[in-house]
């Protein structure tokens, strides 16, 4: 059970959207008049009149249920789900429709009802997402509802771009992190696959705190494909494997970042840097006219002080 809540400014375009689909049912109404499209909305647009100042008084919820459910779920059960669901969001004592829709394959219902409650006062929506998602998962399990986990009830071929791109990443890091020993071998095989790493380094040092991945024109967060998929996650996942660690293996999986170290033994590089680095570990002979010579500069700086 999944809950996707909208609010709208006007009831014309939101009621003739949920009526107008195909096959489209009216399952409940509850104050108001429900003999034609046009009675409904005019029903909600009156009690609007009773609290003018709100601008979006418009509420729109979609209840979807997997398919596993759509035996049980009949239109008296689906209309129990939608009224307890209203209650558990305080959503109460106002006018609203459900209407079962039949265009996917998973069932679903729309619940549209007016912000502006029988007395003129406004329903609130504070941290409502954050209600839904409670919400949701207790009637779940109080009906005993299958709940999908993650993507795996996701329809990749309708998805579109960025979302088809950030889907496929999704897929291939799944498949292939049980199969990796090391971030060497993840970043190997996800390259077969077109899919590029990149690590985000705290400021000009080596300590890692972020990671990306990138395919075509694409590049997201790792988070942003997945929660599992942040760098602390998955290099926690590593670790707690017993495999290798980036922070045990800082030199393969940053290689594309680090500039090439400097060979303190090769001599002619260090000539070529123009005396930045010392070559010679022994101190500079003392010899008679090395000493008048600093002598000569030491009076010179005195003078000028």
């Amino acid at each position: 059970m999944i809950g996707k809540i909208k609010k709208g400014s006007g009831f014309k375009g939101c009621v003739n959207y949920v009526l107008g689909k195909e096959q489209a049912a009216l399952l409940h109404a509850e104050g108001v008049l429900a003999e034609s499209k046009q009675d409904i909305i005019r029903s909600f647009c009156m009690q609007t009149e009773m609290n003018p100042g709100l601008k979006k008084p418009v509420g729109h919820i979609a209840l979807s249920y997997s398919v596993v459910d759509a035996p049980k779920l009949t239109d008296e059960k689906m209309i129990q789900l939608a009224q307890e669901y209203m209650r558990e969001m305080k959503i109460t004592d106002t006018q609203y429709i459900i209407v079962r829709h039949q265009d996917r394959e998973h069932p679903h219902v729309h619940i549209v009802f007016n912000r502006i409650n029988n007395n003129g006062k406004t329903i609130s929506d504070s941290n409502d997402m954050y209600r839904n998602e409670q919400v949701c998962k207790k009637l779940k399990e109080k009906h005993g509802l299958y709940f999908a986990k993650g993507k795996e009830q996701v329809k990749q071929h309708r998805l579109r771009e960025p979302d088809k791109t950030r889907y496929e990443i999704y897929t291939a890091v799944k498949n292939e992190i049980g199969k990796s020993r090391n971030w060497q071998q993840l970043q190997e095989q996800l390259t077969k696959k077109g899919i590029g790493i990149q690590f985000k380094h705290k400021g000009q040092t080596d300590e890692i705190q972020g990671i990306s991945f990138s395919k075509g024109e694409y590049t997201f967060k790792g988070s942003e494909i997945d929660r599992g998929f942040s760098f602390s996650k998955l290099d926690k996942y590593f670790g707690d494997a017993g495999l290798t660690t980036a922070g045990s293996n800082k030199q393969t999986i940053t290689a594309q970042t680090q500039e090439p170290a400097i060979n303190k033994s090769d001599n002619s590089l260090l000539a070529g840097l123009g005396g930045l680095f010392s070559v010679s570990s022994s101190p500079v002979d003392e010899t008679p006219e090395n000493s008048d010579l600093r002598k000569k500069k030491k009076k010179k700086r005195q003078f000028k002080l």
